[in-house]
């Protein structure tokens, strides 16, 4: 990236409308070309997810380990990477407590379950079937590389 279209991404209010800068130099970018650039300041450090439900047989769920569809992931090969990192179930409760709403309800991923990319993921405590379908974090820690 050129360094005067950064600086400008930095610090908007030194540009004038004509392309110049305050110090009348011109510049070779226009506002619409650095507008539909993307800004690198935030990243996110967890992949999406959704949760498909509880491992199961015919007749009988196994509600210790829930399933996991994680987005991206379309081959066993490629969910090997998170196994072991940590998941997350966030959502809302309706009493508050110490001031917040929010709960977090932590797992692990285990293992993969089939040939299409969905893991199986064990939590602290068990997800209730009110979650099937909800999103999920997947943290990108622990590293294994």
């Amino acid at each position: 990236m050129d360094a005067s279209l950064y600086a400008w991404m930095l610090n908007r209010n030194t540009w004038t409308r004509n392309g110049t800068g305050v110090d009348g130099a011109s510049r070779t970018t226009s506002r619409t070309q650095a507008a539909k650039m993307p800004v690198h300041g935030c990243s996110r450090l967890y992949v999406k997810g959704r949760i498909m439900g509880h491992k199961r047989s015919q007749r009988v769920a196994k509600c210790h380990t829930s399933l996991i569809k994680i987005e991206g992931v379309e081959k066993t090969e490629d969910a090997k990477f998170y196994f072991g990192k940590r998941v997350a179930y966030v959502y809302k409760a309706t009493k508050e407590v110490r001031g917040s709403k929010i709960r977090v309800l932590w797992g692990r991923i285990t293992r993969a379950h089939g040939n299409s990319g969905v893991v199986r993921a064990k939590f602290a405590h068990n997800i209730p079937p009110q979650a099937f379908a909800a999103r999920v974090r997947i943290m990108l820690y622990p590293s294994s590389i």
